[in-house]
């Protein structure tokens, strides 16, 4: 049984997370976070997710609950986390990171602290997802032949675009054939663009009403397309691959691992 702590525990995912944690009682809700100033502060985390009291309160500090027998399980954004990580590696205390939005920047700093105590950090915590990026690069060197394209679909308050998810399906491609992302990404078309160069990736983004996150890889040769698709249904994907991820990580040795380290892809 791991002693969880839910950062971001008045947001969907946070509400999410604490009522499976306290529904099923596999693991133990062992805290809960907020940003300062929030008003939320103080209240039982139980009660703001709708699955009654639980004796946890909401504080907006996390050294005073980050200890090295928790797992912190994050989705905030990616400045929160980042600091959030820091605390994590002082206090030596485990760390689930499903937040998207890093930068090259942020991402490079994450994971200089990510070595330093037991961390996941992944842009998309889902199963299926993680067995589609596996399935995306091994089709990608098959089909090395076939241009690559990648679009996705989220809610219209999501504040980043691409998705993470959807970055990381790009890079996954570039990397199976040997390419730089970051020289053969394409993150829009308009006007009159030319014949499409067989190297690039395009990472489209679309957002719209509710949608909770839909990844399309598609592969289009002469006379033919192959498309690998994920919808996901609800957040409890995320959520449950979370408490899958937290779970794993509590045993481990300090270090940096993904989803796929997880799930053993």
């Amino acid at each position: 049984m791991a002693n969880l702590i839910v950062s971001g525990a008045a947001g969907r995912m946070g509400r999410l997370l604490v009522s499976i944690i306290v529904n099923e009682g596999t693991h133990r809700l062992a805290g809960a976070l907020e940003a300062p100033g929030n008003p939320v502060i103080g209240k039982d985390a139980g009660e703001v997710a709708g699955v009654g009291t639980q004796g946890v309160r909401i504080v907006d500090d996390y050294a005073t609950i980050a200890r090295p027998d928790t797992v912190t399980l994050d989705f905030t954004n990616a400045a929160a986390s980042l600091g959030h990580l820091e605390i994590a590696a002082g206090k030596g205390a485990a760390i689930v990171i499903g937040s998207t939005g890093f930068t090259p920047e942020l991402e490079a700093r994450a994971k200089n602290l990510a070595s330093r105590t037991r961390t996941v950090i992944a842009p998309n915590m889902s199963i299926g997802v993680n067995v589609l990026m596996k399935i995306t690069a091994e089709v990608a060197r098959i089909l090395g032949n076939f241009d690559a394209e990648v679009i996705e679909i989220h809610h219209n308050t999501k504040v980043d675009a691409p998705s993470g998810t959807a970055i990381a399906l790009g890079q996954t491609i570039a990397e199976a054939r040997n390419l730089d992302y970051q020289a053969n990404a394409v993150y829009g078309r308009e006007g009159i663009t030319g014949a499409r160069p067989h190297d690039k990736i395009a990472v489209l983004a679309l957002r719209a009403g509710d949608a909770v996150g839909d990844h399309t890889v598609i592969f289009g040769g002469q006379g033919e397309r192959l498309e690998l698709i994920h919808r996901a249904q609800s957040r409890e994907s995320l959520a449950r691959g979370a408490l899958r991820a937290a779970a794993w990580l509590e045993q481990r040795p300090p270090g940096l691992y993904s989803m796929r380290d997880v799930l053993g892809l």
